[in-house]
């Protein structure tokens, strides 16, 4: 299955100036296999270190010295590591903090060096208070599930992603390759953007192993939670998680999540989990400059999930989006608005960490709420998720008002257009939003 993030690592590779480089992201979405392909496909050699399975391989890391830890590492591994034609992948690097630290020296005294180091829970070390980042001297590159558009190329469905990439506002959409997008979102939406989901169902299409396979997932992810028990009590997290999927699409409120527990007990485990890629806040903004994360009222938000496939696995949803053909109305419409949140996400720019944000007024003579808020270059954009027609749209209508937005933009089952200032997205193409709004002048 190709990454679209394995470009940032081709571009990072052919940099003059290139700084160790660590994948950030949840747990299973596919981060080593994708180094160790990137590895085996562009560099003479690949050395991989997995400080989980190989923990002997830690003490070569008591010292902070780049040329130090490379003849422990040759010795200890009897191999030559060639500094010239070398990937060095540090995996499972959570486990050794020390390599972490060390990093930054690599970029200083072993320039020619390439290093990229990964783990599961890394977020948890990055964001201790008794872990110091050698901020500055690090890069990041944060990887998600796959996109609904990797998820086509994976599935055999290349023809349309070049359809897709061709399809301007003032083209008609073919009927047929309308009709069978929408039915592969349908898919995607059961399945999700798992990697070993994925490989499962295209190696035997089997979609009740798929969801056994995404029960093993759920189950990873609580077993990890026993680890981190002295941060947050394990229930809170275990609430959370079983919780958070339910509301989504939700403003939220902690008492929903569990009556009987403090919400400063929620709140830690709703920003561990979060840390740890699981769940995605979703906070309010005012909207009414750049960025959009600088005027955020962190007390009212909502929750999406890592995954639409994990979602609706843990809802219990799919029976439901195997027979239901309006795809919106799935849940009351939460799992379109999980999908487009991670769909977003999955296209924003890979070298930081992503955020989503919602705007909402709550004035007795006006109410008005917006599913997310963007911005394209300068523009800031309100974004709704709709299962109505074109007329039902007033709260974007008065967000463009209020804001100044030069077009709205509806994400539905309906065909790509350009009325009246709306932008209409088929669902199938949140992926070539920044390309649409740009067309339009």
């Amino acid at each position: 299955m190709k990454r679209n993030l394995e470009k940032e690592l081709i571009k990072w590779k052919n940099q003059g100036e290139r700084y160790p480089l660590i994948i950030r992201g949840a747990r299973q979405v596919g981060k080593s296999y994708l180094i160790e392909q990137f590895g085996k496909e562009n560099f003479k050699q690949l050395v991989t270190i997995n400080f989980e399975l190989q923990p002997n391989l830690k003490q070569c890391f008591n010292s902070l010295e780049p040329r130090e830890i490379i003849n422990k590492l040759q010795m200890q591994l009897s191999l030559s590591i060639n500094e010239e034609n070398t990937l060095l992948f540090l995996d499972e690097i959570q486990e050794c903090p020390q390599a972490i630290t060390a990093l930054r020296y690599f970029r200083e005294k072993t320039p020619k060096l390439a290093v990229i180091s990964a783990g599961s829970l890394l977020e948890f070390t990055l964001n201790s208070k008794e872990f110091k980042m050698p901020v500055g001297r690090i890069h990041f590159l944060y990887l998600d599930p796959l996109s609904f558009e990797e998820f086509l190329e994976a599935a055999g469905h290349g023809q349309l992603c070049n359809y897709l990439t061709s399809l301007n506002i003032t083209d008609a959409t073919d009927e047929g390759a309308h009709n069978k997008l929408l039915e592969l979102v349908r898919r995607y939406m059961l399945l999700g953007g798992m990697p070993a989901v994925l490989r499962e169902y295209q190696n035997n299409n089997d979609l009740s192993e798929c969801q056994n396979i995404q029960n093993s997932l759920i189950q990873t992810y609580r077993s990890d939670f026993g680890k981190y028990s002295n941060r947050a009590q394990h229930k809170h997290l275990l609430k959370v998680m079983d919780t958070a999927p339910r509301l989504v699409g939700k403003k939220i409120k902690y008492s929903e999540i569990d009556s009987e527990s403090k919400s400063r007990e929620l709140k830690n485990a709703i920003e561990l989990l979060s840390l740890s890629g699981i769940i995605k806040p979703i906070y309010h903004t005012k909207a009414s400059g750049l960025p959009l994360g600088a005027e955020i009222t962190e007390k009212i938000f909502r929750l999406n999930f890592l995954d639409v496939g994990l979602m609706q696995n843990i809802c219990g949803l799919s029976a439901q989006i195997a027979v239901e053909q309006d795809i919106m109305q799935i849940n009351s419409g939460s799992i379109a608005e999980q999908f487009v949140g991670q769909e977003l996400i999955a296209y924003d720019d890979k070298h930081k960490p992503s955020q989503l944000f919602f705007w909402i007024r709550e004035k007795k003579s006006s109410m008005a709420e917006i599913d997310y808020v963007i911005h394209i270059d300068s523009d800031i954009l309100p974004v709704e998720v709709k299962a109505g027609k074109a007329g039902k749209l007033k709260s974007l209508r008065l967000f463009m008002v209020e804001k100044g937005s030069r077009l709205g933009i509806r994400i539905s089952q309906e065909k790509l257009s350009y009325f009246d200032g709306i932008l209409s997205v088929p669902l199938y193409m949140i992926g070539h939003l920044t390309r649409l709004v740009r067309n339009i002048t």
